[in-house]
């Protein structure tokens, strides 16, 4: 008959050399985040950390086996894996754009009295997830949740102007370009100029195109693949807002642009 083997109790000294090697591991998986680090020797890691080459070298090969680090056989330096590739794709899938936009809204609707809104784009329309309005007597507000087609409207042309052309041009085959307004844009080639004039500039520009009375300019929040996953619109009454447009426009492109970042966009990825 087998007897019991006892169970080895992890002593506290254990626990804590090992909560050590997971914050050594940890910072060597950090120090590939830096600028300028795209790759590194083991010396370069041993000296900017302040650990010895065998502990780098222990690390490394933990880290290797796990595909979170990858080595050159040819250069002898190491650079992120495949694994950790797949992490920090798996962190940005999961951003929250509402949640991620909601204090730039807040920001600029109070530095420019204007209403922010928020818009996410559900296959060939978007529809506003979110608003801030300003503290004063005559304001714009929207309806949240209420579809609008890409052809009508600063937010809804940001999204358009910002897709493949191939699904813009699917969007022209299949969508009807119906009036919202007087004002709204229904012949394809107007659109297109104006498509082009969006991506030049970098926002879209709306006078009454979508609701009557109203003015709006528009940015996309570009995603880590450079698609915009949501757009930001500054609005106003038509009369006031004329005069305020530009202003609003370089505060909103500010604003876009630090989301597009935290959102993992890169510029080079539309070039």
């Amino acid at each position: 008959m087998e007897t019991a083997k006892p169970l080895r109790r992890r002593t506290p000294e254990a626990s804590s050399q090992t909560v050590a090697t997971v914050e050594r591991a940890a910072d060597v998986l950090v120090l590939f985040a830096e600028p300028g680090s795209v790759t590194l020797g083991v010396t370069e890691i041993a000296e900017k950390l302040g650990m010895s080459k065998a502990a780098v070298h222990r690390i490394l090969a933990s880290l290797r086996l796990r595909g979170l680090i990858d080595l050159d056989e040819d250069t002898r330096r190491y650079s992120l894996g495949l694994t950790a590739m797949r992490l920090g794709l798996a962190y940005l899938d999961r951003l929250d754009v509402r949640r991620v936009a909601a204090p730039e809204l807040v920001t600029l609707s109070r530095s420019l009295s204007e209403t922010a809104t928020l818009s996410i784009r559900t296959g060939m329309t978007r529809v506003y997830v979110d608003q801030v309005t300003p503290s004063r007597e005559v304001i714009m507000s929207v309806s949240l949740g209420v579809p609008y087609p890409l052809h009508a409207g600063a937010s809804s042309k940001a999204f358009l102007a910002f897709l493949s052309d191939e699904e813009i041009d699917a969007y022209f085959r299949t969508v009807p370009l119906t009036r919202l307004t007087e004002r709204t844009l229904v012949h394809e080639d107007v659109l297109r100029k104006d498509i082009a004039a969006i991506r030049r500039r970098g926002y879209a520009k709306s006078n009454a195109e979508r609701q009557p009375g109203s003015a709006s300019v528009a940015a996309p929040i570009f995603d880590h693949h450079g698609r915009p996953a949501g757009v930001i619109s500054v609005c106003g009454p038509l009369e006031r807002f004329r005069g305020e447009a530009q202003q609003c426009a370089e505060a909103l492109l500010e604003a876009t642009g630090r989301l597009s970042a935290q959102m993992g966009y890169a510029e080079t990825e539309r070039k």
